[in-house]
């Protein structure tokens, strides 16, 4: 987890740094519409995703402290990721984004 000090003064420029690429906020966006995610859910939903970046940005996530991962001891291993309390209180900055995008897009029509 980031220190006080690694991050920006700036409110605005610290969320951007904590979801602002595209697969954190539909990691995010997932977690939050649809509940606790296994792996594949995510490569299913975001299918542009590759495995790769998909584990990069769940492991930034929860060293960021906005996803917890929870490791079943079964064979196989399973995994599940949901959002921390403080992952939750995204949750209003997700729904300002989906008013504003479904609002932009219906003035295209």
């Amino acid at each position: 987890m980031l220190t006080k000090d690694e991050l920006p003064e700036c409110p605005v420029a610290t969320t951007v740094q904590l979801i602002g690429n595209k697969w954190k906020l539909l990691i995010i966006r997932n977690l939050i519409y649809d509940g606790t995610q296994r792996f594949t859910e995510f490569t299913k939903s975001i299918p542009a995703i590759s495995k790769k970046v998909l584990t990069d940005n769940l492991r930034a996530l929860e060293e960021d402290g906005l996803v917890e991962r929870k490791v079943f001891a079964e064979v196989p291993p399973r995994v599940e990721y949901s959002l921390s309390p403080l992952g939750m209180s995204l949750k209003p900055v997700l729904d300002a984004m989906q008013d504003w995008g479904t609002e932009y897009k219906s003035n295209l029509e």
